[in-house]
């Protein structure tokens, strides 16, 4: 799905990964489920590109969901896949956490773990090797990647800030969708090992003046990063968080 010149993105409003179309060669943002390597490989034909041309993935955390084809890229075509440190191990397979669910409603979850299923998330391929990035890095990939540390929702969370398609990719340091309720527009998001922590570090996204802000769950928001952290903060504030 086109979002703009140079941006698109892979899969729908309940699980979405993103590419950043340069000359020089493609970044992913996230990998998704497992099953959306056919979406991929769909939009990669429709703008005439091949996977050989995907330059990196950047992964904004570890978690199954963000994490599904990126082995497949890995081991199969080389591409590197790039992750913070601090969720190096969360990527390998070699750690994880089980945060509370919070509210949900039946419908939601159904459709969620639904669509996981079916698109082979109960098989997902952990990464084999990592290249590690740490906060305020420049990433020598197209779009020039800027890695910003989001901690909360796990220690190693980012955003992803590429000036060159205006946008930053926050996986789920913020959700406009959320998997469990249903609920629409910017707010916290689900599986957060520290909410109040993720709820402050989305102050390190404000004056970034980035028009989209595009979440690994939910429809992209293209109301800009400030509108958008206000709205999570009145969501939280509503909610008790």
């Amino acid at each position: 799905m086109r979002l703009a010149p140079s941006l698109h993105r892979i899969g729908n409003d309940l699980v979405a990964c993103y590419l950043v179309v340069e000359p020089d060669g493609l970044t992913l943002v996230d990998a998704g489920l497992p099953g959306q390597w056919r979406d991929l490989q769909r939009e990669l034909a429709a703008i005439g590109r091949r996977v050989e041309d995907i330059r990196g993935v950047v992964l904004t955390h570890g978690d199954s969901d963000h994490i599904g084809f990126a082995e497949r890229l890995r081991a199969d075509h080389g591409v590197p896949i790039h992750v913070h440190a601090a969720d190096a191990a969360r990527a390998r397979g070699e750690e994880s956490t089980s945060p509370a669910w919070g509210p949900m409603r039946v419908g939601a979850v159904t459709r969620f773990l639904t669509y996981a299923s079916t698109k082979g998330g109960l098989r997902t391929r952990h990464v084999g090797e990592v290249v590690e990035v740490h906060d305020g890095d420049v990433l020598a990939l197209p779009g020039a990647p800027v890695v910003i540390g989001m901690p909360g929702h796990s220690p190693g969370s980012i955003a992803v800030h590429v000036p060159s398609v205006d946008a930053v990719f926050v996986g789920d340091a913020l959700t406009t969708r959320h998997v469990l309720t249903g609920q629409a527009g910017p707010q916290p998001a689900p599986f957060t090992d520290d909410p109040a922590e993720a709820l402050a570090s989305l102050r390190r996204l404000q004056g970034l003046g980035a028009r989209w802000v595009l979440p690994g769950h939910g429809t992209p928001w293209d109301r800009g990063v400030d509108e958008a952290i206000r709205a999570v903060e009145a969501a939280a504030e509503a909610s008790g968080a």
